[in-house]
């Protein structure tokens, strides 16, 4: 087997893992989990280092089993947190895990027939008829409540200025606990993987698989990756929209570029061994390049191209290219009318805008009369035919003169027109 750890390490993706884990992986090929627990219908960003993960465990031989939270969402993961979260009700829950479903099998073909196909499970199917009398004798005799006390995640709330922990959260480590025993008697699981503040779960998991193996030597490893933070310390995978998604309908792919190629220098760096699958030559190769000249942002372009084509697709990414190149770039009217209503949007978020009515442009509205009376665009009719007269009025990236007349072949989208004095005074008409 190629060295799975080794290449985790290089990539900044290796936080910790028990002893053994390493030599295992080289021994065979092994079985392996990561959690999702379904707190939204889909998943961000802050989620793909897991998904990378199983990916590169399939690349190298390994089966991969993705495994949504169905029961440990119903409670919620007390791990970070110095506050227990509101509980979903089932619909919203079930809700969940379908978005999460349709999200990971992008990623990850579960109907393949290879050997280390992956494999997808939801834990409710087997806690549901788990009744708590046989969950406190099968499962909460085998752990002390000094074992569990003495995770970070328990002395962490204990000890905070919070309200505590409720026995509700106290629980969840039983129950990803037994997630682990579960998975490694069904599938011969042996490997837990998941982020570094996940380690106290997923050692009480590996402790559990031997604990309730008392006769045999059953083997179970832990691996964790780091937490990704900014540069500047801020918690990675939030804009100023708030999280940045893995599905179109809550990030447009337009933003999701953007959020890619508006990395600073030093995250590039980072960030290009993480979420893309470059070998370390072609990153060694791009860094060098991006140092002597850092204004081509070649880095940043690389990674914004790889991950929206990983996450989206390449037909996706040069609508992107194309939307991002209308606010920098050459663009035509013919360039504009390509973009749908909700990606115009959200090029143009935080330009100003005025109605009009369709019936005004039916027969034709000239220029100075939209500049200035029917939009605010413009102060005055005089300074609306000056900037006219200077050539620095276009609409929809097409240079006018005081000769035109707005009709209804000029809406982008049935619906806008884009004025520009200049390079950047954009405004938007929207006809209603």
């Amino acid at each position: 087997m190629k060295n799975l750890v080794e290449e985790l390490r290089w990539r900044g993706l290796y936080h910790d893992s028990m002893p053994g884990t390493e030599e295992q992986l080289l021994k065979e090929a092994t079985t392996a989990y990561i959690g999702f627990d379904p707190t939204a219908d889909s998943l961000h960003i802050g989620s793909m280092v897991q998904i990378i993960l199983l990916v590169h465990l399939k690349r190298f031989g390994h089966q991969p089993i993705a495994l949504i939270g169905g029961a440990t969402g119903m409670i919620g993961d007390p791990s970070g947190k110095s506050d227990e979260r509101n509980l979903l009700n089932e619909e919203t829950l079930n809700k969940n895990v379908e978005g999460i479903k349709a999200v990971l099998s992008r990623f990850l073909d579960f109907d393949s027939t290879a050997a280390n196909a992956p494999i997808m499970v939801n834990n409710y199917d087997w806690m549901k008829q788990f009744s708590f009398i046989d969950f406190a004798r099968e499962v909460g005799k085998r752990i002390t409540v000094n074992y569990m006390m003495a995770k970070d995640s328990v002395k962490k709330r204990l000890s905070g200025e919070g309200e505590g922990m409720s026995f509700t959260e106290f629980t969840y480590q039983l129950i990803q606990g037994y997630d682990f025993y579960h998975l490694h008697k069904e599938y011969n699981c042996v490997l837990q993987m998941g982020g570094s503040d996940q380690w106290g779960n997923i050692t009480t998991g590996t402790e559990l698989v031997r604990r309730m193996n008392p006769n045999t030597e059953a083997k179970a490893f832990a691996l964790t990756t780091p937490l990704i933070t900014k540069s500047d310390g801020s918690k990675f995978g939030k804009s100023e929209g708030g999280n940045v998604w893995l599905t179109a309908d809550k990030t447009s792919v337009y933003k999701f570029y953007q959020f890619w190629l508006n990395t600073s220098d030093e995250d590039a760096e980072k960030y290009i061994r993480i979420f893309t699958f470059l070998d370390k030559e072609v990153i060694e190769s791009l860094i060098a390049e991006h140092k002597e000249a850092p204004h081509l942002r070649v880095l940043q372009r690389k990674l914004a191209e790889e991950i929206t084509t990983f996450v989206h697709s390449a037909a996706d990414l040069e609508k992107a290219i194309k939307a991002s190149n209308i606010l920098f770039g050459n663009a035509s009217a013919e360039d504009l009318k390509q973009l749908d209503a909700a990606t115009f949007l959200e090029v143009f978020d935080g330009v100003p805008q005025a109605e009009i009515a369709k019936s005004d442009i039916e027969n034709g509205l000239d220029i100075v009369t939209v500049l200035n009376e029917k939009s605010g665009f413009l102060k005055s009719n005089g300074e609306a035919r000056r900037a006219l007269g200077e050539n620095s009025i276009s609409v929809n990236k097409e240079k006018v003169t005081e000769e035109f007349k707005f009709s209804i072949n000029d809406l982008i989208n049935n619906q806008f027109v884009l004025l520009q004095r200049g390079k950047k005074n954009y405004f938007i008409i929207r006809v209603v």
